[in-house]
């Protein structure tokens, strides 16, 4: 029987030299591949009281909107500066080479709300931190933190966990 890790394709060199880049665009495109992921990124919390799922932009929307469905509560995407039409509370990150911006609606979550974030990899865990920091902004509580892949090499794990995280991973790859 195939497991996630079975559906995700390397990319050896992208975007830059010596990146093992993990291409999750082959397990959306495999019906069963997705259902997998869903049906394992829900698992977990099974009779948990889940309000609404948080997406980080861009692949944890298609994640994060498949497993709301499945849990029958709200999607919030969380986006990169500039892209929601509605009055916004932002969060600046580090990146690599620089930093970004992501924002959320400023009502998007009410206070007390419980919220599953979700998204596709765990890298440094810098855009997931600036999202749980958007979400405890306007008073929601974060319940776990879901994703598809974990770099545990690049130590967003561990930093999320620092920060009293939960967190779940389908796989995970060595390297980066």
């Amino acid at each position: 029987m195939k497991t996630v890790q079975d559906y995700i394709r390397t990319i050896v060199d992208f975007p830059h030299e010596g990146i093992m880049f993990r291409d999750v665009t082959t397990l959306f495109a495999d019906p069963r591949g997705f259902r997998i992921a869903v049906d394992q990124m829900l698992h977990p919390y099974a009779g948990l009281e889940i309000d609404k799922v948080v997406g980080l932009e861009a692949r944890g929307f298609i994640l994060g909107g498949a497993i709301a469905h499945q849990l029958s509560v709200g999607f919030v995407p969380i986006r990169k500066k500039g892209k929601l039409p509605g009055a916004t509370i932002s969060q600046a990150y580090t990146l690599e080479y620089g930093e970004a911006i992501v924002e959320v609606h400023d009502d998007a979550i009410k206070a007390g709300e419980k919220i599953l974030l979700v998204d596709d990899l765990l890298a440094t865990g810098g855009t997931a931190e600036a999202g749980i920091k958007l979400v405890e902004r306007l008073g929601g509580e974060i319940i776990s933190c879901a994703f598809v892949i974990d770099l545990p090499d690049l130590g967003g794990r561990k930093r999320l966990e620092a920060m009293g995280m939960d967190v779940h991973a389908l796989c995970a790859f060595d390297g980066d």
